[in-house]
């Protein structure tokens, strides 16, 4: 017995199978110089002077480095990991360089014509080859196609997503999902063409920012339909079930519970279409035809638009002219950020109020 307690106990180690090396947080930040260091080295050692070639090769070379230490120093399972989620951030830089490059080129390239002067003046008196002349008339202009379109569109399209949703279920749901569906995809120069067919050549009225705003209308409509009825298939159905026991109708219901719960994704929804319509051409060109004058009358007259205006001071090529459509093309940019900020701010100011 005292042998057997004289005995040295040995102490043994457990290891937890489930714990294993890790990296540091650094590594990605250390395989990602190290790839750009390589695709540089490997870029300027085969010629290619493209930073397009040498970003991609980047991205290549960080995919397989990380895939190749985090197998080395975690397994396998987690290289899968880490190579999953590499991935996706290639795919995010990827998608983000392309957008900071252009907002980059045309703030470079059309700040230093944007002013006061620019902002305030028309072309009327200057010809498109000379210094000078402003957009105001095509500021003018777009503000109240766009304006008008949206008048059109948003109500027509907010009634037909609520009778989609909330009354549709025949032939006739199941129609009008399918006509929506096509016109998603329509092209813009079909719209200004139907318009222009039935408006002007039919009725026989002339050029006009309203006839432009019709258009921009029927390309604007779909998104306004297919953003707003998934918003309201978003609501919860309990929120209407606890209305109507209460015996409210469920057209109040659906104006004082449903839309106000939706009525964020409903404002982004209609400004992604108003997004949409604001940098159209092609029926511009066709139905408002285009003037270097004021002309704040969208009944009736030709009309000047910001897309219209950046495509003819393109097509002039003069130094001036290009400097003009950059500078117009900035503002159309600003146009539609000011307009997206508007309606985050109204979506966050009308959304229902949560509370513990």
């Amino acid at each position: 017995m005292t042998a057997i307690q004289d005995r040295p106990v040995k102490s043994v180690v457990r290891q937890d199978p489930l714990s294993h090396a890790r990296l540091p947080r650094w590594t990605p930040i250390a395989v990602a110089a190290g790839s750009i260091a390589a695709a540089i080295g490997l870029g300027l050692g085969a010629g290619w002077h493209s930073r397009l070639q040498w970003g991609l090769i980047a991205a290549l070379l960080f995919v397989l480095g990380t895939y190749a230490v985090t197998s080395k120093v975690e397994g396998s399972r987690q290289a899968k990991d880490r190579v999953a989620t590499s991935l996706v951030w290639v795919c995010f830089i990827l998608a983000v360089v392309p957008l900071l490059s252009l907002a980059w080129t045309t703030i470079s390239k059309g700040a230093s014509v944007v002013d006061g002067y620019f902002l305030s003046h028309s072309m009327g008196g200057v010809l498109d080859a000379d210094q000078g002349g402003g957009l105001y008339h095509a500021l003018l202009g777009t503000i109240e196609q766009v304006a008008i379109a949206t008048m059109i569109a948003a109500p027509i399209g907010l009634l037909t997503a609520v009778y989609l949703v909330e009354y549709g279920g025949g032939k006739l749901a199941q129609a009008v999902t399918f006509f929506v569906d096509v016109m998603t995809g329509i092209p813009s120069i079909v719209a200004g063409l139907f318009i222009l067919a039935t408006w002007n050549l039919m009725l026989g009225f002339g050029p006009s920012g309203f006839a432009g705003a019709m258009a921009l209308a029927i390309l604007m409509m779909p998104v306004v339909v297919r953003s707003t009825e998934e918003m309201l298939k978003l609501v919860p159905n309990e929120l209407r079930e606890a209305s109507l026991a209460l015996g409210i109708p469920k057209w109040r219901t659906i104006l004082k519970v449903v839309l106000p719960t939706a009525i964020g994704g409903i404002t982004t929804g209609v400004m992604l279409a108003v997004a949409r319509i604001t940098g159209e051409t092609a029926p511009i060109l066709l139905l408002v035809f285009g003037t270097k004058l004021i002309n704040p009358n969208p009944f009736e007259g030709a009309q000047a638009s910001l897309p219209l205006y950046v495509y003819e001071q393109y097509a002039v090529g003069t130094d001036a002219a290009m400097a003009r459509a950059w500078g117009a093309a900035l503002v159309l940019i600003a146009f539609v950020m000011i307009l997206n900020l508007v309606a985050r701010g109204i979506a966050r100011w009308k959304a229902p109020k949560t509370g513990r």
